[in-house]
């Protein structure tokens, strides 16, 4: 059994996540209580509301409270991965996977990096859209063809490449509204808002950029001590690359997760454990593998439920 590990990005967050690991496990609970800022954490994760925790210097930094203890947790069972990668928000957890940084450290930087991309997103009023049924290579051509056509007062860009057939796109609210009706001139399946708290992966993050440049420079960091995709180059971290470099870009451009995902169905992993609310990075991996006809194992870690699940299949099988 070879294992990769995959982290959830914002937009998957939930009220009440981590509540039932949290009242079961002593080691999810002394992870959150040992915290600077356990307290107000808790409260987003367990009570909310939704608008709060939905706030991405809020969002952030519980997404990872949750899915650092639960990789500590897995650890403690003898359960690592091979490989880490992560959607967004997400690479963060796979870099605490691969041991770039402590738990403190890692809440304490998604914190960080919560709170300027929040304040890089004021008065910002920008869209954001899901377009599906189109190669990433048609969104993207559309895209660069329409700014050249309308110039910055009209920008648009892909944000997120997520899985074959699905690429997001973010800008201006006309653009985008303009964006979705050429796309479906061009045979689009559908076009669908997200919401989101900001213009995430755009131009519109360099505030926020430079903020972690900074951080960064005071806060170096450890090389991964195993195989982790980075979502801004859609390859693998290789060694001599500046990693603070690849996560000051990846807040400010393209998230290549299908490339990411090519990499991984092109390996020898065999089962992946999406660690984090909801299933978005695992259903995006489910859809590629079925094109290729693939089989693997997928399992999810939601509920303390689905932990004790995974780790009892875990262990059964390997």
């Amino acid at each position: 059994m070879k294992i990769a590990f995959l982290y959830a990005g914002q937009g998957s967050q939930k009220v009440g996540m981590g509540k039932d690991f949290y009242d079961e496990f002593d080691s999810f609970k002394n992870h959150l209580d040992n915290l600077s800022d356990g307290d107000i954490i808790k409260t987003h994760m367990f009570e909310g509301p939704m608008e709060e925790l939905s706030n991405t210097k809020n969002t952030q930094r519980a997404m990872a409270a949750f899915a650092g203890a639960v990789t500590d947790m897995l650890a403690d069972e003898d359960i690592k991965p091979e490989v880490a990668m992560g959607l967004s928000l997400g690479e963060y957890g796979a870099l605490y996977a691969a041991g770039v940084y402590d738990y403190d450290s890692y809440v304490a930087l998604t914190t960080f990096r919560g709170d300027k991309m929040n304040k890089a997103a004021e008065g910002k009023k920008c869209a954001m859209s899901a377009i599906l049924g189109l190669s990433s290579e048609l969104v993207t051509k559309s895209c660069e063809e329409y700014m050249s056509n309308h110039g910055d007062d009209a920008y648009v860009t892909v944000s997120n490449y997520n899985c074959t057939g699905q690429s997001v796109i973010c800008g201006s609210e006309s653009a985008v509204e303009e964006m979705e009706n050429i796309f479906k001139e061009k045979g689009a399946k559908r076009c669908i808002r997200v919401r989101v708290s900001g213009p995430f992966h755009t131009k519109f993050m360099k505030d926020a950029g430079d903020a972690l440049e900074t951080y960064f420079n005071d806060n170096p960091l450890e090389s991964p001590k195993l195989p982790v995709l980075l979502n801004a180059t859609g390859d693998y971290y290789k060694e001599g690359d500046d990693l603070s470099k690849q996560l000051i870009k990846q807040v400010q451009s393209s998230v290549r997760l299908e490339e990411n995902i090519e990499k991984l169905l092109s390996s020898d992993i065999d089962t992946y454990i999406e660690i984090g609310p909801g299933k978005v990075v695992s259903g995006f991996l489910k859809r590629m593998s079925k094109d290729i006809d693939k089989d693997i194992k997928i399992l999810n870690i939601d509920t303390a439920e689905d932990y004790k699940a995974v780790v009892e299949y875990v262990k059964a099988n390997k």
